[in-house]
């Protein structure tokens, strides 16, 4: 059987409640605020979850990165001292060519004072060598034996001062005897044991 617009049914209103009147006391305040603080309760676990959520992604994020940087430490650590061992070899290579340098700069003034004619001079002095027309002469000890020059130039190979001859001595007592000194020595601070004024 066909409906007709006449015969549609509609649907029958469910009747309204009554409105109940807000209450004034302390039950009827605080039903708000336990609605909030249901919000907020709900609104911080979420957050906390999301926090836990984000923490953990950036965890393994990290973990990762560690990982990543351990195997690179490790791939790099011999290329390092490998680089180390060779920078030392060079610093000594570097000395050991400063050095060589060095005695090369050396043997290059040698070279130079042999090409000067008053060094070549003192050199063949020093040998015992003389110029034509010129008399050598060598000093020697008392065992004939010829000195060198370190001994000529030691202060203290000199022979000591030989002792005053005893004409000098006589001469000095004469002198003193035709002037004799006009003040008396003082008497001496300690007593001489065993003398005669005791």
């Amino acid at each position: 059987m066909a409906a007709t617009p006449g015969d549609r049914r509609t649907p029958a209103r469910r009747p309204s409640r009554p409105q109940r009147p807000s209450r004034s006391g302390p039950g009827g305040a605080g039903r708000p605020e336990r609605k909030r603080a249901e919000r907020d309760r709900v609104a911080t676990v979420s957050r906390v979850r999301a926090e836990e959520r984000h923490r953990s992604r950036l965890t393994g994020r990290a973990a990762i990165l560690v990982l990543v940087l351990a195997v690179l430490a490790v791939s790099y650590a011999s290329s390092l001292r490998a680089y180390l061992q060779q920078r030392d070899h060079l610093d000594d290579l570097e000395a050991t060519v400063q050095e060589t340098q060095t005695s090369i700069d050396d043997v290059n003034r040698e070279i130079e004072r042999h090409d000067d004619p008053a060094f070549i001079t003192q050199e063949a002095r020093k040998l015992g060598f003389v110029l034509p027309g010129e008399t050598p002469y060598v000093v020697i000890d008392e065992n004939g034996d010829p000195l060198t020059d370190a001994e000529l130039d030691d202060p203290s190979s000199v022979g000591e001062d030989e002792s005053p001859a005893w004409y000098d001595g006589m001469w000095s007592s004469v002198k003193v005897a035709g002037n004799p000194p006009t003040t008396i020595p003082p008497q001496p601070q300690k007593r001489i044991v065993g003398s005669e004024d005791e």
